[in-house]
């Protein structure tokens, strides 16, 4: 008999098309409402309550109501990590878009991975980071060196605030589109809250992933984490 638990349920609920999309929406970290899931899956307001339905059963999204309202989102941080990481696989292996919406371009160089920054400009923060000795390699992963809790507090986060949350505090996120790793955990939300904060970029349409930059602000952002 095989061992460990049965994936074949949970890849059957995410294989099916319209649940993809709306799985890949709710990764954007804002709850939606059917309706608005409808929408993004293309498919009726009837068929989307199965949908979900199901989804919620399985325990891969979570509802909230607010009066009238029903608001969906992700289960948790590692339902988030697990679609991230299928798109991983599928961008690899060819599995892409015959038509790219037009968003496609500013997705893949903004764009938060549930709660921090991904795309082109997550990598860099990464990569900058790595070279200006933040973090170091250690037998778990990565760790906030002595200099890095230094420029994380003159950058405007308090690393020991970030520590105290229930959360892994700072760990590599395989981009799908770079390839290469952005940076996710407690320290990677706070990086991409501090931005926001900075108003260096956006997040002013609520059923997308995109994080827009400003031309200044992208400036204001390279030459902070430039080494």
């Amino acid at each position: 008999m095989p061992d460990g638990p049965n994936i074949a349920r949970v890849a059957a609920l995410i294989g099916d098309p319209a649940r993809a999309e709306l799985l890949t929406a709710l990764l954007a970290d804002r709850a939606l409402t059917a309706t608005e899931l409808a929408h993004v899956a293309g498919v009726t307001r009837q068929t989307i309550s199965g949908h979900l339905a199901r989804l919620l059963d399985a325990g891969l999204v979570a509802v909230e109501a607010q009066g009238r309202h029903r608001y969906f989102r992700l289960a948790g941080r590692d339902i988030a990590q697990l679609l991230e990481s299928l798109m991983g696989v599928a961008f690899r292996t060819g599995a892409t878009r015959l038509r790219p919406g037009p968003r496609e371009p500013a997705l893949r160089k903004a764009r938060v991975c549930y709660d921090h920054l991904a795309g082109e400009l997550g990598v860099f923060a990464y990569d900058s980071l790595l070279a200006r000795g933040v973090f170091a390699a250690g037998g778990e992963g990565l760790y906030l060196t002595n200099a890095g809790a230094r420029w994380f507090s003159e950058f405007g986060i308090d690393p020991a605030a970030v520590a105290a949350g229930r959360r892994a505090f700072c760990r590599p996120c395989l981009d799908w589109g770079e390839r290469r790793h952005h940076l996710g955990g407690g320290l990677g939300a706070a990086l991409l809250e501090r931005v926001l904060a900075q108003q260096w970029a956006d997040r002013a349409d609520r059923g997308s992933r995109i994080v827009a930059f400003t031309p200044r602000g992208e400036a204001s952002f390279r030459a902070g984490l430039a080494a």
